[in-house]
């Protein structure tokens, strides 16, 4: 069983100014991230946003305009940070607002900091141009800047006492990050294309004639593009089923915010599946009312009794 802390000692002025920080920062950079970890209680809404913030300066180092062997620099500087603050050697008054929050969550919930690491490592596949041969080559990508988010994530919830396969939550939050990245990579296919990055699976692309990658808002002639975001979102679909057992292990509020994150992702699948070369034409997004109801229906607990109840029909 993995414990959470849902109560918290005085914060001090300059953890709570940390903090405040951290929270600009992600409701500034990831609105849909945001939208979900609002419904969560304090403690765990700013820890969340502690490892956002980590996390996205992770993302903007990597995704930065500066030369290979800069951003491979500031990146391990990052790994430095993230050490100094495993190793309980970020004190309140640090310059650094995030190293100050991180440490702060980090001593009062068990965050697997190491999968921090494997986010570096992940950035660090994107810096080298790393390509994806396979489908299980890029898993090994997502798990690291995906995967990992899930786990730390699942470090803050916490599972509820007694909650059946408990044990297997990690392996679940793994998952569901990778269900996450995945409608990432297609809601993004044009961007990172045009960033000279293509991450779905080169034998993927070749079975659907779209090895000559996507630079324009049509599909590369002769290929079959809706094939290859149909056969793509089928998978996603089954990462977020497998993910979504997850849910019923939470507490009510770390279930709501899980499930509305994963929500909004999954009526964005729907979005891509029914006209796929919208993702040609510019970011796939779901307005803030839909978005609200997403949020409304996690709170209800309607997504983990459905998991809970699709899990039951495996094990008869």
């Amino acid at each position: 069983m993995i414990r959470s802390v849902e109560s918290e000692p005085h914060v001090s002025a300059p953890v709570l100014a940390a903090y405040s920080y951290c929270e600009a920062v992600t409701g500034q950079q990831a609105r849909n991230f945001a939208y979900g970890i609002r419904l969560l209680p304090t403690p765990k809404r700013r820890a969340m946003s502690a490892l956002y913030a980590f996390s996205r300066r992770v993302d903007d180092i990597g995704d930065g305009a500066l030369a290979i062997e800069v951003k491979a620099a500031r990146l391990e500087e990052t790994r430095a940070l993230l050490t100094r603050v495993r190793g309980g050697s970020v004190d309140e008054d640090d310059t650094d607002p995030v190293a100050v929050a991180l440490a702060h969550a980090a001593a009062a919930f068990p965050i697997p900091l190491d999968a921090l690491d494997e986010l570096i490592d992940g950035v660090l596949m994107d810096v080298h141009g790393e390509h994806y041969e396979t489908w299980d080559d890029l898993k090994i990508y997502c798990r690291c800047v995906a995967g990992a988010i899930g786990r730390l994530s699942l470090g803050v919830f916490g599972t509820e006492p007694g909650a059946r396969g408990a044990e297997r939550a990690p392996e679940y939050a793994d998952t569901l990050g990778l269900a996450l990245q995945l409608t990432n990579i297609l809601r993004d296919v044009r961007e990172d294309a045009e960033g000279g990055r293509i991450y779905l699976p080169a034998d993927d692309l070749a079975k659907f004639g779209c090895s000559a990658g996507f630079a324009g808002p049509l599909p590369p002639a002769d290929s079959d593009f809706a094939g290859l975001v149909h056969f793509e979102v089928r998978r996603a679909r089954a990462l977020f089923a497998e993910g979504y057992r997850l849910l019923p292990m939470l507490d009510r509020r770390s279930g709501a915010c899980v499930a509305a994150m994963a929500g909004i992702y999954r009526r964005l699948l729907d979005r891509i599946e029914r006209d796929p070369e919208a993702v040609l034409r510019g970011r796939v997004s779901l307005p803030g009312r839909e978005k609200a109801y997403v949020a409304v229906r996690g709170l209800s607990g309607l997504d983990a009794r459905h998991a809970s109840r699709r899990t039951v029909r495996r094990r008869v």
